[in-house]
């Protein structure tokens, strides 16, 4: 794994247990530092998540502070429950895939006020500076905040010109919560992911009337609506691209073109969440009707 300086004044980078090997993340950390790739820990903002097998009132902060040392680090800035459904605990070594979702034996509801207690323990004592949720519809989103002493900071979902979530941006905007978007770009090169953002024709209309990618003009859509998003390329100019989206913006042309594309959720896996015995019968029952 290399650093290269980065172009702005903070690196996010965002880890998962079962997403990476966090002690090969943690030693180019410490390689950055030491070479001066990055002036200190301040430019680093570091994300990860809690997984269903850890999302039990009891094990929140053991999880937590075993990725902290498996990173070197001494905190988190950005904390998140992954999914809203746990599974029964399991060590690392007794999950054999390396982003297993919960089979319909491991599922179990999730005892949403107790594991979001455990959270907050979390940033009182500390050990991340902030938390949050991913894949919370705004009903559930609605619950968290119904019972929380500290709001969840960042809601986490997919996010596209083919999937805006409009309702959920709006709760959350009206509530102080962040959303980031993952998969702006239609999650590409994933086992789930398309191509049918890139290939979108309005999009590519509009990226060529403004001498732009497609990928530009779906970040800049991303944060002229007003969200945050998490994208990944190992393409150094595509890196560069990613951020070259500051010094201009969509039209209202543009943007009711963008609000004319047909909605459709690219990302299929939380199906498997959907099983005749565990929480959720239905993607409606997971989404809340969002779906």
């Amino acid at each position: 794994m290399q650093f290269t300086r980065p172009s702005s004044s903070v690196t996010a980078t965002s880890t998962q247990l079962q997403f990476t090997d966090q002690s090969s993340l943690g030693a180019a950390i410490a390689q950055a530092l030491e070479l001066g790739l990055v002036a200190s820990r301040d430019e680093l903002f570091i994300t990860s998540k809690v997984w269903c097998n850890d999302a039990h009132p009891h094990l929140v902060i053991p999880a937590l502070k075993k990725s902290l040392r498996n990173l070197g680090l001494e905190y988190l800035d950005l904390y998140l429950i992954h999914w809203p459904i746990s599974a029964k605990p399991a060590e690392l070594s007794q999950i054999e895939d390396e982003d297993p979702m919960p089979t319909e034996e491991e599922q179990m509801p999730m005892d949403f006020k107790g594991v979001w207690a455990a959270m907050e323990e979390a940033q009182r004592l500390g050990l991340t500076k902030s938390i949050g949720i991913s894949n919370f519809s705004t009903k559930k989103t609605q619950h968290m905040l119904s019972f929380a002493t500290i709001p969840p900071a960042v809601n986490q979902v997919e996010m596209s010109p083919f999937w805006q979530q409009k309702k959920l941006r709006d709760f959350c905007k009206a509530n102080g919560i962040v959303v980031t978007a993952f998969s702006p770009l239609g999650a590409i090169g994933t086992s789930w992911g398309a191509n049918h953002v890139l290939e979108s024709k309005a999009l590519n209309e509009i990226a060529e009337a403004r001498g732009k990618s497609v990928a530009q003009v779906c970040i800049r859509w991303v944060y002229q609506v007003g969200a945050t998003l998490a994208v990944k390329s190992y393409n150094k100019e595509r890196l560069k691209q990613n951020v070259q989206v500051f010094d201009w913006e969509l039209t209202e042309d543009d943007l009711e073109k963008i609000n004319q594309i047909p909605q459709r959720k690219q990302m299929t896996r939380e199906e498997e969440l959907v099983t005749a015995t565990g929480p959720y019968k239905s993607l409606d029952d997971l989404w809340d009707g969002e779906y």
